[in-house]
């Protein structure tokens, strides 16, 4: 499990990051409703308007924005882009949708941005139940 660092939010091999033989793996977003529950969401816009997402079983609207709570300095290739349908967010310090899960990082979840290593934490905005 990836751990915020004990010096300024940054991560270090100590704080339980894998070996570099072992590249971290990362994963599109995956979210659920925040009304249903349902993992039948889309990003139904896109970035340079906003980042709106709909939930395909209760048609409820949401926004997904990230916090960054520290640097990734372990090495990861970055994956494809994902569908353009599929839940993204921008980062919250360069602004890019680059935005991945960390696959295994534990509960929270956490992700990173592929374009300028900030670790984050995704939060849902804007939330408007249909």
């Amino acid at each position: 499990m990836l751990a915020r660092g004990k010096k300024q939010g940054r991560l270090d091999r100590s704080d339980g990051l894998r070996d570099a033989g072992n590249a971290m793996m990362l994963a599109p977003i995956s979210v659920a409703c925040p009304q249903c529950g349902s993992p039948d969401v889309y990003y139904s816009c896109n970035p340079a308007c906003c980042y709106n997402h709909v939930c395909n079983r209760c048609y409820t609207t949401f926004e997904l924005e990230t916090t960054r709570i520290g640097e990734v300095e372990e090495e990861f290739d970055a994956p494809p882009d994902p569908d353009p349908t599929s839940p993204t967010a921008p980062c919250a310090r360069c602004h890019e949708p680059k935005v991945f899960a960390i696959d295994g990082a534990g509960s929270p979840p956490q992700y990173v941005c592929a374009a300028c290593k900030a670790l984050l934490t995704i939060d849902y905005t804007e939330i408007a139940p249909a």
